[in-house]
């Protein structure tokens, strides 16, 4: 086993865990890595491997709030709360499908056309100008929403849209789902955690669907690979627990307008250098 290509699946499972949570991108981040830090497999595999990797950092939102979304809590929990568990549910569900939708027939035309530096770039400024005017809006408007029991069924919807738009890399699926939840009056806090549990469904069915085209494709997993998935993953796994305490507490007292300005100015880093690249 090569060891530098061991280190650079660590470094790459601490981005997915950082960005996979904080409304940045991981997608895109992953996707400009791999210009600077190049992982000796294939293509497919690394294809694979970004969306994949996503799994260690969704196992942190499923052990961080087991309890809360544990609908067979007996012991711990009232019929009324145990109710509502699966309500909480169903909104997922119902949130899940324009993605469950879309996913799989735009998947290929995203990868060959998105998955590049301008797109990711141009994505990054959009949605960071988005969050710093929406934050400005929301400076003079009080949340409507501020518990998971007061999301309807329609908001739930409404959400689910946002995070198709999610499906270009460099948007951020944490990200559009926030600004759409936000946009619609739901509170920051609310936002947030209902986009963590968005997330559980959406990323294993996208990790299933790359595994299957990654096999169809002729491709096998040898003990290498499923090494350097393993080793993503529980990276990933560590740094999302940190990742989503810090944003949880991080919201209670501030806006999302640091990120918005970070997406801005990554955005304009990468905008020069694709150019310098390309000119040159």
């Amino acid at each position: 086993m090569d060891i530098i290509n061991i280190l650079k699946v660590v470094f790459l499972g601490i981005v997915e865990g950082i960005t996979e949570w904080l409304p940045i991108s991981s997608t895109g981040h992953l996707i400009l890595i791999d210009e600077f830090i190049k992982l000796d497999m294939s293509t497919d595999f690394k294809t694979m491997f970004n969306v994949v990797i996503q799994l260690g950092a969704i196992m942190a939102v499923v052990i961080l709030y087991f309890h809360k979304l544990n609908p067979f809590a007996f012991k711990s929990k009232t019929k009324i709360e145990r109710n509502d568990t699966w309500v909480l549910w169903f909104k997922v569900v119902v949130a899940c499908i324009p993605a469950i939708i879309a996913g799989p027939l735009l998947d290929d035309y995203l990868e060959l056309h998105f998955h590049k530096f301008l797109p990711v770039a141009i994505m990054l400024i959009v949605y960071g100008i988005a969050f710093i005017l929406i934050e400005n809006y929301n400076r003079t408007h009080e949340p409507k929403i501020k518990t998971l029991n007061d999301l309807t069924f329609k908001m739930a919807f409404i959400i689910g849209l946002f995070q198709v738009l999610a499906l270009v890399p460099g948007t951020s699926r944490s990200g559009a789902t926030i600004i759409g939840a936000i946009l619609f009056g739901c509170s920051r806090f609310v936002a947030a955690e209902f986009t963590f549990f968005l997330g559980i469904p959406v990323m294993f069915g996208a990790s299933a669907l790359k595994v299957y085209k990654f096999l169809r494709a002729g491709n096998t997993f040898g003990s290498t690979e499923i090494l350097l998935l393993v080793i993503g993953c529980l990276v990933a796994f560590v740094v999302s627990i940190i990742a989503i305490k810090f944003l949880m507490d991080y919201i209670k007292k501030h806006d999302f307008k640091i990120f918005g300005w970070y997406r801005i100015i990554l955005g304009s880093i990468i905008i020069i250098y694709w150019l310098s690249t390309t000119l040159i």
